[in-house]
């Protein structure tokens, strides 16, 4: 299932009987999806009880409040809007769950019209993107609390839960701090009867040269680490952080989910670093590490160069040739480029999500251990 955030188009491809091949087998339009559930931008997708979740993040006119839909795991039907009661959540982004706990989680970015041509520079330093985390009864489709990080915290984006259905706690990365740009990554956790958010990692920002820096950061002599995706490997041992900003790909030790411990670093790409790639024909790269998939058995991480269009032409202006490369990661910790993989993107094109046949760490919402 393919989700158009710009398009607010869902297109449904069969991958079988060969996956090299795969051919589209339904289009759900966005006037079907508008009147059937109230909402457009869809962008998270996952298998639940009951059907087929999608996290939207407007209303049928592109505003607030955004939230999640339900689909026909069978027919692919827009079946309609599942939340019962929203509480005060209004700005949408990502969703997963605890199903043993009986609680679903979302995040917050913001509407579209303060992203579909680039981050307003307004509405960040105004803190008025998202940055609150929503806690919900998932039987009664419920909002049950409410956690604000603070206006300093912009951009509260990717939820990676514990896959361990016993344990009651996930991570989440928030994207900058309007203080001093560094990004950070926090743990969720049960707090007696309630839910509660603790930072665990904060990554700098690098001091940088003006000249090397897009127009939207020269002000600020730094680039932030930009931190847009996170992943968390099915054994719940390590969780992986892209540094959009910087280029760095770092590899945390989160057997403690409060105690991290850093474990490896790669760096490609990155606004000022540009570095290379042992595989690469050229030497300096555009863009970083963005959305990360790791495989089932924790052996081979994978990662892409772009975010969205209009945002990626903020962070670098000369444009960004898409690729993809993968890391081999040793059991014990540590990581390190395969040469023989980088895939270059035709050019104009962008690569956005990994998806692995037959599974990955943040398709799988659970593994019993």
């Amino acid at each position: 299932m393919v989700p158009g955030l710009r398009s607010s188009r869902i297109h449904i491809l069969d991958t079988k009987p060969d996956p090299r091949h795969p051919k589209i087998v339904k289009v759900i339009e966005p006037e079907e999806i508008a009147e059937k559930t109230g909402y457009t931008r869809p962008h998270t997708i996952h298998c639940g009880p009951g059907g087929i979740y999608v996290a939207a993040l407007g209303d049928q006119d592109g505003k607030a409040p955004g939230g999640i839909f339900m689909i026909d795991h069978e027919s692919f039907e827009p079946l309609g809007r599942w939340e019962v009661e929203r509480g005060p959540q209004r700005l949408s982004y990502d969703v997963w769950w605890h199903l043993g706990y009986d609680t679903l989680v979302t995040s917050e970015w913001g509407t579209p019209d303060t992203f579909e041509n680039g981050l307003v520079p307004e509405v960040l330093l105004g803190s008025k993107y998202g940055r609150r985390l929503h806690f919900w009864d998932f039987t009664k489709r419920k909002h049950l609390q409410e956690i604000d990080f603070g206006p300093e915290y912009q951009l509260v984006f990717e939820l990676r839960p514990a896959h361990d259905p016993t344990k009651a706690y996930g991570f989440v990365n928030c994207v900058i701090n309007l203080k001093d740009l560094s990004s950070s990554i926090w743990t969720w956790h049960r707090d007696g009867d309630k839910w509660a958010v603790t930072k665990i990692i904060d990554i700098p920002a690098e001091p940088a040269d003006p000249d090397k820096l897009p127009p939207i950061l020269k002000g600020f002599k730094a680039v932030p680490p930009f931190v847009t995706d996170i992943d968390l490997s099915m054994d719940d041992r390590f969780l992986y952080v892209a540094c959009w900003g910087t280029g760095d790909l770092l590899q945390y030790d989160v057997t403690d989910p409060f105690k991290p411990k850093l474990t490896g670093k790669v760096r490609i790409g990155g606004v000022v670093s540009r570095a290379g790639h042992p595989g690469a024909k050229s030497g300096a790269l555009s863009g970083a590490p963005q959305m990360v998939e790791i495989s089932r058995d924790g052996k081979r991480v994978y990662f892409t160069n772009s975010l969205y269009g209009n945002i990626d032409s903020q962070l670098y202006p000369d444009g960004i040739d898409g690729w993809m490369v993968k890391l081999d990661a040793r059991p014990q910790g540590g990581i390190a480029f395969d040469p023989k993989f980088f895939v270059e993107w035709p050019k104009t094109h962008r690569p956005h999500q990994v998806r692995l046949d037959g599974g990955d760490c943040s398709s799988d919402s659970y593994c019993y251990p």
